[in-house]
């Protein structure tokens, strides 16, 4: 369109020239040299134009010839680099296709038409790795580091190879330099935290984990938890150096960051007992059983107080127990001190009511391909600890009519206790600790009644009692 108007525009000058000469005739006379030219003014006008499209002419044939090699090896490097960049995508689709011969192919043909630049490394990097190649790959990926705009990628590469060997020493090195160079990367500041809390780097990890929260990688809340659990281990770190202010201050600010776990607590409450500050140890621990009822704190609770006398300490447990008056553990703590004291009446109660209370929820894989799990509604039901518990009780009736027994058999196959199981992959342990035992995961373990609940069977017991009391206890488990 543009051409056409521009042709249109050339045109018509044209032609209001030679009507603008015709109109106004005249002559020239050109003197040169012993030369003497007269002519018209459209004649010369003529004649100056084709010498100018003659020289223009001229001067394009020269150039043309002058630059052919050059314009002939442009268009070659545009086809040779059309046709690498053909068979870098054909390689790459191999890669994803699995097909390792097609990707070597593709990567020494691209390899061959774009003069190795970075991208052939990475496909023939994939391709090794496909075929089985280690050796190669980390060749590759090495080759990767040494060029400044593939560094960041090669280092990738080796750091999920070391992965995948299990070789954490290398993995951490090579993500403390993908750090120093993209610091701001999420994968590799949760790379680089989870590698550090795995090898027992607490205080860097504790550095990276601020730097991941300032540049919202790590949520607040989530962070926050982290760094309890972070705090928890450099206390342990400090007494084990008897460092014993420092290991209380950090114990202190660890419980305050993590309430809903009794590990730090309990480790709390532990620290100053140690101390001998058994009036802060009881308040510390009372505070956490609001949150937190599970039994490493009734363990630390029941130390602080071995010295009393039975019935003291049923008061004592009391006083726990009103911290959290519905919690299952409370009405456990509560039923041990009675028995301890022979209150076998109170005893008997605060046991009906633990078998009644909520446990912690089930926890279930959400999916059998992904370790994470889902909770349903909490279970009611004996397991085996109240089971012996309320054999204990009924020994200590008398067990006359077979109940002592009874409840024997049934902690056999009863409802499992509540334990810590890993969030990822479900693995449980009957000890809170800041990595899970089974994966290494770090803060993945939560106080749950694990899967395998659902199988329990339904053994109906009697309590002692008149016939008319005699209750059965099934212990179902309500299923989500």
């Amino acid at each position: 369109m543009i051409r056409a108007a521009v042709t249109v525009v050339i045109f018509a000058a044209v032609v209001a020239a030679a009507v603008f000469f015709s109109d106004h005739p005249g002559r020239i006379e050109v003197v040169w040299q012993g030369w003497q030219v007269e002519t018209s003014v459209g004649v010369f006008v003529a004649a100056a134009a084709l010498v100018c499209v003659l020289a223009s002419s001229l001067l394009w044939l020269a150039l043309l010839i002058v630059g052919s090699p050059s314009a002939l090896l442009r268009r070659r490097r545009e086809r040779r680099r059309r046709a690498g960049y053909r068979a870098l995508t054909q390689g790459m689709v191999a890669v994803a296709a699995g097909d390792p011969q097609e990707a070597h192919r593709c990567a020494r043909r691209a390899d061959a038409l774009l003069a190795d630049p970075p991208l052939t490394l990475l496909l023939s990097a994939q391709a090794a790795q496909l075929e089985g190649d280690e050796m190669a790959a980390k060749n590759f990926f090495t080759a990767m580091i040494d060029r400044p705009e593939m560094e960041f990628l090669g280092t990738r590469g080796l750091l999920n190879q070391a992965l995948r060997s299990g070789d954490r020493v290398a993995a951490l090195r090579l993500t403390e330099r993908a750090a120093a160079l993209r610091p701001g990367t999420p994968w590799v500041a949760e790379s680089l935290f989870d590698l550090q809390v795995r090898e027992g780097q607490w205080e860097a990890a504790r550095e990276t984990l601020g730097q991941a929260a300032k540049r919202q990688i790590i949520a607040h809340g989530r962070a926050r938890h982290y760094r309890g659990v972070i705090l928890y281990e450099l206390s342990r770190n400090a007494l084990a150096k008897g460092d014993q202010r420092l290991g209380l201050r950090l114990a202190a600010k660890a419980q305050a960051l993590t309430p809903d776990l009794a590990g730090p607590a309990a480790h709390y409450g532990r620290t100053l007992l140690q101390g001998g500050r058994t009036g802060s140890a009881a308040r510390a621990i009372e505070r956490a059983w609001r949150t937190a009822p599970q039994p490493e704190l009734a363990q630390v609770y029941r130390a602080l107080h071995r010295d009393e006398a039975p019935l003291d300490r049923v008061k004592c447990f009391e006083r726990l127990a009103a911290q959290n008056p519905e919690a299952r553990e409370s009405f456990v703590i509560l039923a041990e001190g009675a028995l301890e004291g022979q209150l076998w009446g109170q005893a008997r109660q605060y046991l009906d009511k633990a078998l009644s209370a909520l446990a912690p929820p089930i926890a279930r894989p959400a999916n059998a391909n992904s370790g994470e799990i889902k909770e349903n509604s909490s279970p009611r039901g004996a397991t085996p600890r109240l089971c012996l518990l309320m054999g204990r009780l009924a020994d200590a009736e008398g067990g006359a009519d077979g109940s002592t027994r009874e409840w024997l058999d049934r902690a056999v196959t009863a409802m499992p206790d509540p334990q810590y199981v890993c969030v990822k992959c479900s693995g449980e342990s009957l000890d809170w600790r800041s990595l899970c035992p089974h994966c290494g995961g770090f803060d993945t373990l939560v106080w749950r009644t694990p899967a395998r609940a659902t199988a329990t069977p339904e053994l109906p017991v009697k309590r002692a009692g008149g016939a008319d009391s005699h209750e059965l206890f099934t212990g179902q488990v309500a299923n989500a």
